[in-house]
């Protein structure tokens, strides 16, 4: 771990340091030649799609498709490092909760199928055949399929994922619970009935056209850092780039191209924003209304602003829309936004002289009580101008995880459209289940009331990306049986049912090597292309199964005589799962052809073409007031005698979702250390404390229940007043299970009412509490 220490960072995002950290990186997994090796094949025709973000590739002209975090992700698959049999033995479940969520997943990659024996309390091994005979032997036992849940990570393939909805629902429930619940099922539920689609409407080609780009509640240099290099030839074409984030982040202020000899040689940098604007955290929403205010003002006296050919032919409700806009005060969007006229109004005005815009959003949108709503309204904004279906412009969600769009495009939805249930019931001739299912918090809920006693896991590390975080584990461990899908150690593995197994899969960048030789799988990146992906290094033990083979095997256990779907001849070929999806989605159609040409294909986006899969065939306007009671109004109203912060959580530099790389956060001057909050100077100050003093935060709600996160570590930021951040997962025991977006469900993990504490804890390891409050959570249940 690095020397703890505070100290500005004054580079550019990207450059010399970046390169330095890919080394670091390879080095500490002792794998600085093979790593390097295959970094070489990322993101090429001929190799493996990165494992961390869905950001779209290039041509694949460069060798070097690869960001400092996708090196990370795939150094921290392709590590040395090993977490066998022998590391279970030493350490019991017990001793293994002690531990940090670094030193879990630190200990490399799993290598054999484990049970949990209860009797001496350590993993032991088991082999494949009666891992899958405890599954079918639980699921079969339940008196209702929709007892069992099945959580699906973004990094599964679309094969492993459309076998993986296949199965479940010939099992009998739509509980598909998935990480697209927990960041971008707001872009989804907004703009599915706005204009017919949940996906981003723009490719990379439309970031070579764009006049301007707007970005709101991102930080690419540290989530989507192949981003930058997008924004970087935008900006040196001309275009104007207006960011609006509440914190001042790096790789929204410079970046060094790693792949620039020039920048590189003279450690020089391009500027990313021209414009940047520092609004209160959730003032996305005022913010856009009050743009949107100043264009209506100007079409009303002048005219010339909208693009009313567009509007006429291609939408509807606009009425309704500007007489809400004309009728909001200048005031309330200014107090909600925490941004003066004058700056909204020239954001504005970039946006008024632009021909094309693209508008980008991330999570510091979708995670918040109102996120649906803004993003309606920054879709409303791009439409005012006829930016829909225009070369250049566009909306564009950045997803996170590799394939979460995938995974739902394969049908991994708890609320499947009627459609997809149909063509289930032609090509494989049985009724699917027609009720919906659970989502993340309702699985949740669901375990916690004991509706659900089977939990499923195909990737990811519930237990800690799940909010309430000590009531989740209190769920986890009131199942009868939790069963993980995965590549390395980490919490959920440790906060367990009674009965629980952890079973090893290939990981991207491995070989998979089935009956016809090896396979690829694919992936769809954010912006709609889909392509192959094949690993190249061997497996990391000879026990390992791919996750379609997982599904397969697991399906054949647990379906038995009742199927009729050939499972285990599937995977022998994955070209044959690519086939019967291309029977089920008319999107599809010649799957394997189309895949097979380097680069892959793009699935149709209807809204691009300007066509609308809406109730009216058109796209609609949809206002929305300014929200002025979301639960931070609501604190501050019941608590008029504390100061009440709104806390937002945040990744660091060196973590990937839940998985952390290192304790440095580069870009924000942290280093080797994670319970950190940043917090403006002068809020530092009104509370009588100091740069360098600890707290304890506190979630003000109205439950009554008791959230909290202690040992904090202030440290002065530029932030506006009011405002804090804090990196997860080490927060997400203040979101409230009950605090999620309306018409999507989302924790608003962006938007947590909090009060400072002077701290009670001079332990800061003590602080973080993980084996007491599985302890307790275990006891409970």
């Amino acid at each position: 771990m690095s020397e703890q220490k505070i100290e500005f960072y004054n580079g550019p995002a990207g450059g010399w340091g970046a390169l330095r950290s890919v080394g670091k990186t390879l080095r500490q997994q002792d794998i600085p030649i093979k790593g390097a090796k295959t970094l070489l094949s990322a993101n090429q025709p001929d190799g493996f799609d990165c494992p961390g973000c869905a950001w779209p590739d290039r041509n694949h002209a460069s060798t070097f498709e690869f960001c400092e975090n996708g090196a990370k992700a795939v150094a921290a698959e392709a590590t040395a490092r090993r977490a066998g049999p022998e590391l279970f033995a030493r350490h019991t479940v017990a001793e293994l909760a002690e531990q940090s969520d670094f030193w879990l997943e630190d200990q490399g990659r799993l290598t054999h199928p484990m049970v949990y024996d209860a009797a001496s309390d350590h993993y032991v091994p088991i082999a494949w055949d009666d891992a899958f005979g405890i599954i079918a032997r639980h699921l079969q036992a339940l008196p209702d399929p929709n007892q069992a849940i099945f959580y699906t990570s973004g990094r599964a393939s679309n094969e492993a994922a459309f076998l993986y909805q296949l199965f479940v629902r010939e099992y009998g429930t739509n509980n598909f619970p998935d990480c697209s619940n927990m960041c971008h099922e707001p872009s989804g539920s907004a703009m599915r009935p706005q204009i017919g689609v949940g996906k981003g409407t723009v490719t990379l080609q439309d970031f070579e056209e764009a006049d301007a780009i707007f970005i709101f509640g991102q930080n690419p240099g540290t989530n989507h850092p192949r981003m930058l290099g997008e924004l970087r030839a935008a900006h040196k074409r001309g275009a104007q780039i207006v960011s609006f984030n509440p914190l001042r982040e790096r790789g929204l202020e410079r970046f060094a191209d790693p792949q620039s000899k020039m920048e590189m040689a003279t450690l020089g940098s391009t500027p990313i924003s021209t414009h940047y604007f520092q609004l209160r955290v959730g003032g996305d929403l005022a913010a856009v209304k009050g743009m949107m205010k100043h264009l209506v003002e100007i079409e009303d006296r002048e005219g010339g602003v909208f693009d009313h050919d567009f509007i006429q032919e291609h939408t509807t409700g606009v009425d309704a829309l500007l007489a809400d806009v004309r009728a909001e005060s200048w005031g309330l969007i200014e107090q909600e936004s925490g941004l003066s006229q004058a700056q909204i109004r020239a954001a504005a005005e970039v946006y008024r002289q632009a021909r094309r815009v693209i508008a980008c959003w991330g999570m510091g949108i979708t995670q918040h009580m109102h996120s649906v709503a803004t993003i309606q309204m920054i879709v409303n904004w791009l439409m005012l101008r006829g930016n829909i279906g225009r070369p250049g412009a566009g909306p564009c969600p950045v997803r996170g995880h590799s394939n979460v769009q995938g995974d739902r495009t394969m049908g991994i939805w708890e609320k499947p459209p009627a459609a997809l249930l149909d063509r289930l019931q032609e090509v494989f001739g049985f009724e699917p289940p027609r009720e919906p299912g659970v989502d993340t918090v309702e699985a949740i809920r669901a375990m916690l009331d004991g509706r659900g006693r089977v939990f499923f896991a195909l990737g990811g590390n519930f237990a800690a990306a799940t909010p309430d975080t000590y009531e989740t584990w209190k769920a986890l461990t009131r199942c009868d049986l939790t069963v993980h899908v995965t590549t390395k150690l980490n919490r959920s593995h440790i906060v367990h049912g009674r009965e629980a197994l952890i079973l090893p899969c290939l990981g991207r960048t491995e070989i998979d090597m089935q009956a016809t030789g090896p396979q690829g799988v694919t992936v769809e990146d954010s912006m709609s292309m889909v392509h192959i992906s094949a690993g190249i290094n061997p497996p990391a033990s000879e026990h390992l199964l791919s996750e379609p083979a997982i599904v397969a095997r697991l399906a054949a256990a647990t379906l038995g005589e009742r199927t009729r779907t050939p499972w285990l001849w599937l995977i022998e070929d994955y070209a044959r799962i690519r086939d019967k999806i291309e029977q089920v989605f008319v999107d599809f159609k010649d799957f394997n052809r189309r895949v097979a040409v380097p680069g892959g294909f793009r699935l149709r986006n209807t809204a691009s073409e300007r066509v609308w899969n809406t109730a009216s065939r058109k796209a609609g306007f949809v206002p929305h007031p300014v929200p002025q009671d979301t639960p931070v109004h609501q604190a501050r109203a019941r608590t008029r005698d504390t100061v009440v912060f709104t806390l937002l959580t945040t990744r660091s530099h060196d973590q990937y979702n839940t998985t952390i790389y290192g304790h440095d956060d580069r870009y924000r001057g942290v280093y080797g250390q994670r319970r950190v909050v940043f917090i403006h100077p002068e809020d530092i100050r009104a509370l009588g404390l100091k740069d360098g003093d600890w707290v304890d935060i506190r979630t003000v709600w109205s439950d009554g229940q008791e959230r909290r996160a202690d040992r904090f570590k202030l440290v002065g930021y530029d932030i506006p007043r009011g405002n804090l951040a804090a990196y997860y997962p080490e927060t997400n025991p203040l979101v409230p299970l009950s605090s999620v977006a309306l018409n999507a469900g989302t924790p608003t993990s962006k938007s947590i009412p909090v009060v400072l504490l002077p701290s009670a804890s001079t332990d800061a390891a003590a602080a973080g509490q993980p084996a007491a409050a599985a302890a307790t959570a275990a006891a409970e249940a």
